[in-house]
């Protein structure tokens, strides 16, 4: 009976995690000298994985790590989309992940929907002057591989 009660509060935690209102918290970036605010949205598992993946690509992209941002990409990114990402740097010259030419300043992430075993995830990057600009994340929830980055929304 009490594995019941447990199952049964836990499932009630849950709904009411899925049905409370989208509340924001700070997730510290670890690089260091950096100034870098990183904002998540409702504390997804998908909206995680991106802020793990851009942390540690950024890490690989400053040099800041033992890794190359080719081998950051190779494990949380599927093959698929990394042989398309290789494709839009050669075309427009810039990162594939960050669609510029360096790291942005400040960025935030938020998952907006999830549908058919897919969690659609928006990675706003802000720029020094102001600017900022979005690209989307497709995040496969059975085992959290990204397997899509858009300019615009895939669902």
């Amino acid at each position: 009976m009490r594995t019941v009660l447990a199952g049964a509060a836990a499932l009630l935690a849950v709904g009411g995690l899925a049905s409370a209102p989208v509340q924001a918290f700070a997730l510290p970036t670890d690089l260091p000298g950096s100034s870098r605010a990183v904002e998540v949205r409702a504390g997804t598992a998908a909206a995680h994985r991106v802020v793990t993946f851009v942390q540690e690509y950024s890490r690989a992209v400053l040099g800041q790590s033992g890794e190359s941002p080719r081998a950051v990409r190779e494990r949380f990114l599927s093959p698929h989309l990394n042989f398309r990402l290789d494709a839009w740097a050669a075309k427009h010259d810039a990162d594939p992940v960050f669609r510029a030419q360096n790291v942005p300043a400040e960025w935030s992430v938020q998952q907006v929907a999830e549908e058919y075993g897919f969690a659609s995830v928006r990675f706003t990057e802000y720029w020094g002057g102001g600017n900022n600009q979005e690209v989307w994340f497709t995040v496969r929830l059975g085992d959290l591989r990204i397997v899509e980055l858009n300019d615009q929304p895939a669902f």
